[in-house]
């Protein structure tokens, strides 16, 4: 495990910004004083050495420090404490490797509360999702969340309603009259995502072979945790560090040696699913030499380059000392104003951005950068510069490869985490049902359909907001009006040159369109027959019906008279008494003049109903949405009912 002094922070310099996929924690001791931090240091690390002696992280080391004071990163103000970080990357066995050494560290020193969290914020709560109360949410819980004693604490919220600060939080999880100790549900939620660690741990790491240059063997041998960097640089690789690739200068190919690299399964299926060729002149097996001989050499090859690209990238930002905190710093000059009007490459510019990196070169910032990115490049150089030859490499006994079934075996493992999840949920629902929280009973068979559609009419009549959909208050909605004849003229003005062709009067003798566009209506329809049949008033009644008509006898020569469940359909088959001759007759003469009109309720529902049926018991967007609703349609066929 890697540690760093207390002049060192493992945070980076701009608060304001959580890194992806990095985990943080504070360490705070009950003695909360300065001096006891140094002991308390050293106590930590002599606990968690024996369960990371030989454990390969897939991104950086576990880091542990002393804060500065005040930290602005945790949030901690004046309190003495120590912190760190971990970027797991893509593997997430390591954050939850870390957080079981966590409560490995409370478990041994009760008298230490631990805070944890990620850029997700408290994703300890969000596992235990389905067991927390009801108050306590992303914005209740800042200062609430601790690991002390090897349990999950919560500062409930009768000790403080609001967001506590942190020295109450601390004094409420060291008194005895406070009861912090979270439910025993979210303990076992907590218990069963830690459960198999250490050996879990353990069982990520993978073990290959691989054909690699001399100089990849000798840094294997000495330093294997430079694999993760070798890794991620070959991963994460960009155009420009693609050309130091291409050349292979540091890592030179000409002896070629057979080793065996320990990595973790995240890095091996990196390696594996990324499709490379090698760079001209390195001396690649053919596939003639076998399949076993070839995933040898190309595996090495992949390290191999990664390897070059991390060392002459880390090498230039090193000398130059650029990396984040350079970035950090740059961007602050451009919030401020200092490159306002200017153009990036211009001789302003230039004169400016000169001065910032010769400020930035006098800052401690520039010399931990330094340190950092530099460090990994003279560990590499130092073993390179001794003694070393491939006869070291030829008389040690390569163990085989691991099992690798689990990298094509990924299905099976995501199929038994969401049935886990599936069970937690439907646990989580039968206990809402218990507690009468759900609106159906459990057991009951007195579902009522119109529940359906009066939720929807509810639903739909409702406004939404940053907080979801709610009812108005003192709502005073004006109707929307429709003048029909202002309607009817513009229409007009746009479909008279079709429909007239030029023809119309108004128009001027080179058949262009006079520019008013105050044209009275009649003016448009004038000499038509719907002016010799209906005077002024009836004209709309009669448009409209003609309309209607027209458009019902074309609906009825297609399938849509029967796609819908029709007001006189549903009216017949619940009045009790009415001739089914009769109905019959009715029903027929409907057909005949007009559409019938559509029960929407009836249809709403049954359309639900169809949904929920198509879903054969499984999630789907009826259920979903009922659900949303308070609605639990039964399992059994809804037709029946």
């Amino acid at each position: 495990m890697a540690t760093s002094s207390s002049s060192s922070s493992p945070f980076p310099l701009h608060p304001h910004r959580t890194p992806d996929d990095t985990l943080f924690f504070s360490i705070f001791s009950d003695e909360s004083s300065a001096a006891s931090l140094p002991p308390l240091h050293l106590h930590i690390l002599r606990i968690l050495a024996p369960y990371l002696h030989d454990y390969l992280w897939h991104h950086d080391p576990f880091l542990i420090s002393i804060s500065p004071v005040p930290c602005a990163v945790c949030g901690s103000g004046d309190l003495p404490h120590l912190h760190g970080k971990l970027r797991y990357g893509d593997n997430l066995e390591d954050e939850w490797f870390a957080v079981f050494l966590l409560f490995a560290i409370t478990r041994e020193i009760p008298s230490v509360s631990i805070r944890v969290w990620d850029s997700d914020g408290e994703f300890l709560l969000i596992e235990a999702a389905y067991h927390l109360p009801r108050w306590l949410t992303p914005d209740s819980s800042p200062n609430r969340v601790f690991i002390r004693s090897g349990l999950l604490h919560i500062i409930p919220k009768s000790f403080s309603p609001s967001t506590p600060s942190l020295p109450d939080a601390l004094s409420a999880l060291r008194s005895s009259d406070v009861d912090t100790v979270a439910p025993e549900p979210v303990q076992s939620a907590i218990g069963r995502r830690l459960s198999g660690y250490p050996e879990r741990a353990r069982a990520n790491i993978h073990r290959v072979r691989a054909r690699v240059p001399l100089s990849v063997a000798l840094v294997l041998k000495h330093e294997p945790c430079l694999i993760s960097l070798a890794v991620e640089a070959f991963y994460d690789r960009d155009v420009d560090s693609m050309k130091h690739a291409a050349k292979m200068e540091k890592f030179s190919s000409s002896e070629m040696v057979r080793v065996s690299v320990r990595m973790t399964r995240a890095m091996y299926a990196q390696l594996v699913q990324q499709d490379f060729r090698a760079p001209n002149g390195y001396p690649m097996a053919r596939r003639e030499e076998g399949k076993e001989v070839y995933a040898e050499a190309e595996l090495g090859m992949k390290i191999a380059c990664g390897f070059e690209m991390m060392y002459q990238v880390r090498r230039l930002a090193g000398e130059e000392g650029k990396g984040e905190t350079w970035e950090v710093f740059k961007k602050s000059l451009e919030n401020s104003g200092c490159f306002d009007g200017l153009l990036p490459g211009s001789k302003e510019y230039k004169r400016i951005m000169d001065g910032a990196m010769e400020c930035y070169r006098s800052s401690s910032a520039f010399l931990r950068t330094r340190d950092i990115l530099y460090a990994p490049v003279q560990r590499i150089d130092e073993i390179l510069s001794s003694p070393h030859s491939a006869d070291d490499f030829k008389v040690t006994e390569i163990p085989p490869n691991d099992d690798d079934l689990w990298f094509y075996n990924g299905e099976d493992e995501l199929n038994s985490v969401i049935l886990e999840r599936q069970k937690e949920m439907e646990s989580y629902e039968s206990g809402c049902r218990k507690n009468g929280k759900s609106r159906q009973p459990e057991g009951s068979n007195d579902f009522n359909l119109g529940n359906i559609a009066e939720s929807m009419q509810a639903f739909v009549q409702k406004i939404s907001s940053f907080e979801g959909a709610e009812v108005p208050e003192n709502r005073d909605s004006k109707a929307v009006e429709l003048d029909f004849g202002q309607f009817m003229k513009e229409m007009a003005s746009v479909l008279e040159p079709v429909s007239n062709q030029g023809a119309v009067e108004g128009h001027d003798s080179d058949g262009g369109h006079s520019p008013s566009t105050d044209m009275e209506y009649d003016d448009f329809e004038s000499g038509s027959d719907l002016d010799d049949q209906h005077g002024d008033g009836e004209t709309e009644d009669y448009f409209m019906q003609t309309y209607s008509d027209a458009l019902n006898k074309e609906l009825n020569e297609t399938t849509l008279n029967k796609s819908f469940v029709r007001a006189q359909e549903h009216t017949d088959n619940n009045v009790q008494g009415t001739s089914s001759a009769a109905a019959a007759a009715a029903a027929a003469k409907d057909s005949d003049e007009e559409l019938t009109p559509v029960d929407v309720d009836i249809n709403l529902v049954q359309s639900f109903l169809d949904s929920f049926a198509s879903q054969q018991g499984l999630p789907g967007p009826a259920s979903n949405m009922l659900g949303l609703m308070g609605l639990k349609v039964p399992q059994q066929d809804p037709k029946e009912q």
